[in-house]
């Protein structure tokens, strides 16, 4: 990356970001190279080490954890720091060239996109490279009630205040058969700007008749609570009885959720519902020529089974390197995520969804160019 000062600033990154990753049960590095996803194209070097540092989506955490994890099992002279800040500082510090990727739950704009072509070495910028797709749960804490059918619009008048009581009508109907409380709705957001926040509103804005929001990482209204990334977010929601908030499934524990109103059904969130959401929305052209992996997320499928309210969490990455290593471990970190043992580990530590050979064999492509730039 171009920036003069990225050494240092690395270092302070490093200093000050969350460890994810580190012990493994073994310690050796595979010699399988079916599982070495670092091997791209034979050019990269399969012993790699020094550190490389990324930030990003707090959605990934329980994900990264298990891809750093496995990662230096194979490779234990590397490591690998990625610290969850959230997806819009995880952007803002790769466009000031402070972590060689980051993490995010939305794309980049105009302006981003601007910001990494001066930080990425070389004249082609930053792409993003779709990596966890995981359905975005709706949360809550009520005692004695464990699941919730709900529409768009009731919802979003929930989040906007206009439905303020457990036992309100417009829930009652969609639900003639739950103990609704005579208790007020406590709303949970986040305070950060947030890509789980994006994607949330921006369901609301094409599945709802009612949401006035523009959509954005930032939340648009006053109203609720609200906590510090995923973790703030899920724990207000546990400690506060009459809650609702939104968070990545995988963090949704023994929360109550809510069952999405899907043409004529009510669907529950699954991998399997998010997976079908994401085969019925089309891959765009991407703003940054074809390796640009940028996903149009149809929000208002009827498709059956499928979950709309899902996240895809993408890395982003330059499309040179003029250091070598710096290349080799950032290829070698990301082709081990899209591989089908990365996208397993996820799953079982998170509960995403695959994303599937067919794309996981697009993105290894597009790693084997970056790392034969």
């Amino acid at each position: 990356m171009k920036i003069s000062t990225r050494t240092g600033a690395i270092a302070t990154v490093a200093a000050l970001s969350f460890l994810v990753a580190a012990c493994s049960p073994s310690n050796e590095a595979t010699d399988d190279p079916t599982t070495d996803a670092s091997t791209n194209g034979g050019d990269t070097p399969a012993e790699l080490s020094g550190t490389l540092i990324g930030a990003g989506a707090s959605s990934q955490e329980a994900a990264m954890e298990a891809w750093v994890a496995g990662f230096q099992a194979q490779h234990p002279e590397v490591s690998v720091n990625y610290d969850p800040i959230g997806s819009g500082g995880g952007r803002t510090q790769f466009g000031e060239g402070a972590t060689s990727f980051a993490g995010s739950d939305a794309l980049m704009d105009a302006e981003e996109y601007a910001l990494a072509a001066e930080a990425c070495d070389g004249d082609l910028g930053a792409i993003h490279l779709p990596m966890y797709i995981s359905p975005i749960a709706v949360v809550f804490n009520l005692e004695g009630v464990d699941s919730l059918n709900m529409d768009a619009d009731l919802i979003g008048q929930i989040f906007d205040g206009q439905v303020t009581q457990w036992n309100d009508p417009a829930i009652a109907e969609q639900n003639p058969e739950a103990d609704l409380p005579d208790a007020a709705i406590t709303t949970v957001h986040r305070a950060d700007e947030s890509g789980t926040t994006e994607n949330f509103v921006d369901y609301l804005s094409k599945a709802s008749d009612s949401w006035p929001y523009e959509v954005s990482g930032d939340w648009p209204n006053d109203l609720g609570e609200s906590g510090p990334a995923t973790s703030g977010l899920i724990q207000i929601v546990n400690d506060t009885t009459g809650s609702i908030g939104y968070v990545d499934a995988s963090r949704a524990g023994d929360l109550g959720t809510v069952a999405l109103k899907v043409g004529d059904s009510y669907v529950p969130f699954s991998a399997e519902a998010a997976s079908a959401a994401v085969e019925a929305s089309p891959l765009s052209e991407g703003a940054n020529g074809e390796n640009d992996l940028a996903f149009e997320l149809d929000r208002t499928t009827t498709a059956e089974g499928a979950y709309p309210l899902v996240l895809i969490s993408y890395s982003i990455a330059c499309q040179q390197y003029d250091d070598a290593n710096e290349g080799a471990l950032v290829t070698g970190f990301l082709g081990h995520i899209a591989s089908a043992e990365g996208q397993q580990a996820a799953a079982d530590a998170a509960g995403s969804s695959p994303i599937g050979d067919s794309l996981s064999s697009r993105i290894t492509a597009i790693l084997d160019e970056i790392a034969a730039a």
